[in-house]
């Protein structure tokens, strides 16, 4: 059967459609173009200003785009890119703009020279950035910058920072076109002011997450025992030194932990272990604490579990306990000479050498003789364990807490923060994408080693990257796809179109195959008396009124009582305030009241704050009411 796709965008075409003068060639580089939209559109095109969030995937693709359509290239045309991260190795397969000799560069200043090779009509008209945009950099991405752009195009890999923006040209009331992919799927969406609901406006629902008990004793899945053996990253080289050193650094560190911790034991015997009785002082050290380690979690633990729950054990409904998807699990002997038992102990001695700040060793045969020499020791059965067979269970209590006694020894055997003035462990910052840092390399032998207990099949080095750095691989048609479906929205911002019916969303899976459009949601609308508003509208005040006058405005304007002011976290003002602030606050100025009750100085550079007022009328029932925009 043969299928033939149709698909057409004639509302990207200006509202006033070209003469035939107008589609002439003219010797351009943009002929093509010029045929469809016109020689006046074309100019509209080039004297667009635009920013560009994120120069990775998407960003590189909807560069060249921008390029060929001649996109920013007139005499008020300007093309703004930011991106904070250099290029890595990893970028290269899907990020196109980028080779190998751009390596370590930023990728706002390799992607605009790369664009600018391919249309030298750019040059002079794009600024790149490495600033990521929020909050600590609102005094660089402020009201005069936003005031000179015509949009914004998100081109990011984060929720965050795609709301932090949405936010942004909510506030600056500017276009925004958004979009993502993961895999083969693909969606935009199209923002505009007063028009459509934002991005922020609807959220997707949270991922499904396996159950904290099957990934902590009921694996049956290689996801399973991956995520456990990234937990077992966290818990062996992140908290620990972190914890170390906030016990050396914090005055107060070990009160507080002990006041608000449900296992003030444990705090104390972390501490014990990565302070005095573990620490290492060689690198061969480190080995032998990483072969205990593997004992711990691949042998005692396991015949602990099986000691709780043996094999034959039935439940109440006398059905066997171990009945799929449980599979029952086996202890590990560790062999030296097995591949992965010996990864294991090369990456996890590695890793516990680098908090030390101690240098490894390449040699194996140090990591097999050492490890070999260990004396593990032997297996005691605990009768008191409780194992938490579902997620409706309630998870085991740490051990009983040690009588005051027991915990005064403990932390009298912790060395005083003074006597290791200087001395601090070096946390290890999970990154996925540096073949020699270990960090994969244990995970990988981690979740295999714990594959094997479970009789689960295990996975690469480059499946287990994959899920443990939740990696989704990036597919450049798909991207291709999305990055023109964003183009063609951006040519109906340019023409300044004000009907939702001519906007679309688009939502795209390259695997079944399906392509869906709808027309974006419309901003909903609130009752204000006989008027109405939405998200894009706000109530501005000029020349930084006092509270005074806020409340008198709205008193007057729409006869509401003003029931509380807030700015950001702070509560500048409620009726609980008592009647001598109350007169205090309601003669100063809003800047004055934000510097007054945050206790620190609005940044030099601001020009506006935005205040939240909660009203009411008459009868007392609250009513909604626009944010307030207080300009400086």
């Amino acid at each position: 059967m043969l299928q033939h796709m149709y698909f057409d965008s004639l509302e990207s075409l200006p509202a006033e459609l070209p003469t035939e003068d107008d589609v002439a060639p003219i010797g351009s580089r943009y002929d093509g173009q010029i045929a469809v939209f016109g020689k006046k559109f074309q100019e509209r095109i080039s004297n667009h200003r635009q920013f560009l969030v994120g120069a990775g995937a998407i960003g590189c693709e909807m560069l060249k785009n921008w390029a060929m359509m001649g996109l920013a290239v007139g005499p008020k045309g300007c093309m703004h890119v930011t991106d904070l991260d250099t290029i890595e190795k990893s970028n290269l397969n899907r990020q196109f703009l980028f080779r190998r000799k751009d390596l370590g560069h930023f990728k706002s200043e390799v992607a605009v020279q790369a664009v600018t090779e391919m249309n030298p009509d750019l040059l002079g008209h794009t600024n790149a950035y490495q600033e990521s945009v929020g909050p600590t950099t609102e005094s660089k991405y402020n009201s005069n910058f936003f005031a000179g752009l015509d949009g914004v195009t998100n081109a990011l890999d984060n929720v965050e920072a795609r709301l932090y923006m949405d936010q942004r040209c909510v506030l600056y009331q500017k276009p925004l076109l958004e979009s993502g992919t993961l895999g083969t799927k693909g969606n935009t969406q199209v923002v505009i002011p007063h028009l459509t609901e934002s991005y922020g406006s609807s959220r997707d629902p949270p991922e499904k997450e396996s159950p904290s008990c099957t990934i902590k004793n009921f694996p049956n899945a290689i996801q399973h025992t991956i995520q456990w053996a990234r937990e077992k990253f966290n818990g062996y080289f992140v908290e620990p030194a972190t914890n170390v050193n906030g016990y050396l650094s914090e005055p107060n560190y070990l009160e507080n932990a002990m006041k608000y911790t449900g296992n003030q034991r444990g705090v104390l015997q972390q501490l014990n272990r990565f302070l005095v009785s573990e620490k290492p002082l060689t690198f061969e050290e480190c080995i032998v604490w990483a072969r205990l380690q593997f004992e711990t979690d691949y042998n005692m633990e396991i015949r602990q579990l099986l000691y709780s729950l043996p094999k034959d054990a039935v439940n109440d409904n006398g059905i066997p306990f171990w009945s799929p998807p449980k599979r029952a699990p086996d202890a590990l002997t560790f062999d030296a000479k097995n591949p992965i038992h010996l990864d294991y102990i090369i990456a996890a001695a590695n890793l516990h050498a680098f908090n030390y700040g101690l240098h490894g060793n390449p040699d194996i045969d140090l990591y097999i003789k050492v490890s070999s020499a260990v004396k593990a020791p032997e297996f005691v059965p605990k009768s008191n364990v409780k194992v938490q067979l579902t997620d409706n269970d309630p998870p085991p209590a740490p051990a009983e807490d040690a009588d005051e006694t027991e915990l005064s020894t403990l932390a009298a055997s912790l060395p005083s923060p003074s006597s290791l003035a200087g001395f601090r462990l070096v946390p290890v910052e999970f990154e996925k994408d540096d073949d020699t840092n270990h960090h994969i390399d244990f995970i990988t032998a981690a979740s295999n080693l714990r594959a094997m207990n479970y009789g689960i099949e295990p996975a690469d080095r480059h499946k287990t990257k994959q899920i443990a750095g939740k990696i989704i691989p990036a597919i450049a048609t798909t991207t291709a796809l999305v990055t023109g479906l964003v183009c063609l929205e951006l040519y109906k911002i340019i023409d300044g179109k004000n009907d939702l019916e001519k906007f679309k969303n688009g939502f795209v899976n390259l695997a079944l195959p399906f392509f869906g459009f709808s027309d974006p949601i419309a901003a909903p609308k609130k009752q204000l008396g006989k008027s109405t508003w939405t998200l894009w509208d706000r109530f501005e005040f000029k020349g930084d009124p006092t509270l005074q006058e806020i409340v008198d405005w709205f008193k007057k304007t729409h006869n509401l009582d003003v029931n509380m002011v807030s700015q950001g976290v702070v509560m500048l003002w409620s009726p609980f305030s008592g009647k001598a602030k109350t007169q205090e606050r309601m003669k100063m100025k809003i800047s004055q009241l934000v510097e007054t009750i945050g206790k620190k100085p609005i940044p030099p550079n601001t020009t506006h704050l935005v205040v939240e007022t909660l009203v009411s009328d008459e009868e007392g029932e609250d009513i909604d009411v626009p944010y307030l925009l207080v300009h400086l």
